[in-house]
């Protein structure tokens, strides 16, 4: 069933923000006196619990640190924090006009994993994010994708049907999630081939703003 609304929904890293700057994962090591290819496994496997937001950073890092059997003192914790944030704040400027630009034509959303704190951090960095119809973070909604409560949060918060969606992720697995939770869905590859996909989505649906 479709309430015939046009919601497109849009992953961020990787599709709106950039991917995690290079050499960060190495910077954060060295100031950890840990070997980069540890550091690296450490850090992705304790990621899911603070990205799901059922860990806060600091036991997110303790973790890490841990891992590595190395101590866990506040300083050191706060410091690899806001280094990671650091490393996730990069935005293409093309496509959040594109992203913005959209709104005169659908409704336009957003459902990005990413932990509490860093999204505090985005927010206050990039405020036209307060200006898209919802906005899901992982770690507020306390569910990560593909896990299919990610995607049902947005069709309960926005009040639509899954039929109503088209979502954007950079990440196959994510986007057969998203299909699999009655959503369309695009793997993103660049803006231009996206812009297709949208203009020719959007003319076989009614449309929501005049």
């Amino acid at each position: 069933m479709s309430t015939d609304r046009n919601i497109v929904l849009f992953d961020l890293f990787g599709v709106i923000a950039r991917h995690q700057r290079p050499g960060a994962l190495e910077e954060m090591a060295a100031r950890c006196h840990a070997p980069t290819d540890a550091f690296a496994t450490a850090y992705w496997a304790c990621r899911p619990p603070y990205d799901a937001g059922r860990q806060s950073a600091p036991e997110y890092w303790t973790a890490v640190l841990r891992r590595l059997s190395l101590s866990a003192d506040a300083d050191s914790i706060e410091e690899l924090r806001l280094t990671d944030i650091e490393s996730w704040s990069r935005v293409d400027d093309r496509m959040v006009a594109y992203v913005r630009s959209l709104r005169d034509v659908a409704e336009v959303a957003l459902l990005s994993n990413i932990p509490s704190d860093h999204a505090d951090a985005f927010l206050i960095a990039q405020p036209w994010l307060r200006d898209l119809d919802h906005v899901a973070f992982s770690g507020k909604i306390e569910a990560a994708k593909p896990a299919p409560a990610a995607f049902h949060h947005c069709v309960v918060a926005m009040r639509a049907a899954p039929t109503d969606f088209l979502f954007v992720d950079d990440r196959a697995e994510n986007v057969r999630a998203a299909r699999a939770a009655g959503m369309n869905g695009h793997v993103f590859t660049d803006r231009d081939e996206l812009a297709s996909v949208i203009d020719h989505w959007l003319p076989t649906r009614p449309s929501m703003r005049k």
